[in-house]
């Protein structure tokens, strides 16, 4: 059996590719591996069921035989150490890369989610607009190193690895911000992630969720 991994019934990206089932997605699709998806909603996610495999009531969850995980970035390490193509052979160049997944959802992504909160959830407030402003401070801050690292490389260390699959899909969370464009080498890296053979597919399995084509359960 393929492993199985949880998504939303009615994903609140509206199809964009954002929800984290996207990265373990697009990492099958690297490679060349095989998924089934199991569609869980809002509700769902928040039963015992679910939770005794996410025990914070999110998704995506993993299911391997009797191997269960959560958390989208162990998720696609997992995937990477299993299969080839998303971790180098080499052991130095292995090890920069899963630090650079580390680098993404730990350093450059938290800035960004709390922007996300910031307009979501506390336009109400009286401090808002400051509050913003000192979000996206720190996430230009960020970015301005992500930048001068990057250079003119096409990618964050050499080939193409789960830290530059997971650095593009935190990055395109700034879509729509006018944050983003600011770095045209990041708006270029972010392109190539996206024209990846590998995303479009993964990215077309869950705008189908979203647009009710899915024939996957």
């Amino acid at each position: 059996m393929s492993p199985i991994v949880t998504a939303f019934e009615q994903s609140p990206d509206r199809g964009r590719g954002l929800a984290r089932d996207m990265p373990v997605r697009w990492a099958f699709e690297e490679v060349g591996q095989p998924y089934d998806v199991r569609l869980i909603s809002f509700s769902a996610m928040k039963e015992s069921g679910h939770r005794s495999r996410q025990p914070f009531g999110q998704i995506p969850t993993y299911e391997d035989g009797n191997l269960v995980l959560f958390e989208s970035g162990a998720i696609v390490l997992h995937i990477a150490e299993r299969h080839s193509g998303l971790l180098p052979e080499d052991a130095d160049a292995r090890a920069r890369a899963i630090a650079w997944m580390f680098a993404a959802l730990s350093t450059v992504e938290p800035g960004i989610v709390q922007r996300e909160v910031s307009l979501y959830l506390e336009r109400d407030k009286a401090w808002h607009e400051e509050r913003l402003l000192l979000v996206e401070a720190r996430i230009r801050r960020r970015l301005d190193d992500l930048a001068a690292r990057l250079g003119a490389g096409e990618w964050l260390d050499g080939s193409f690895s789960a830290g530059d699959l997971l650095m593009v899909q935190v990055l395109r969370r700034l879509g729509g911000s006018g944050i983003l464009e600011d770095y045209p080498n990041l708006v270029a890296y972010v392109a190539r992630g996206e024209a990846r053979p590998a995303f479009k597919r993964a990215f077309a399995a869950q705008l189908a969720v979203f647009t009710g084509r899915s024939s996957q359960s």
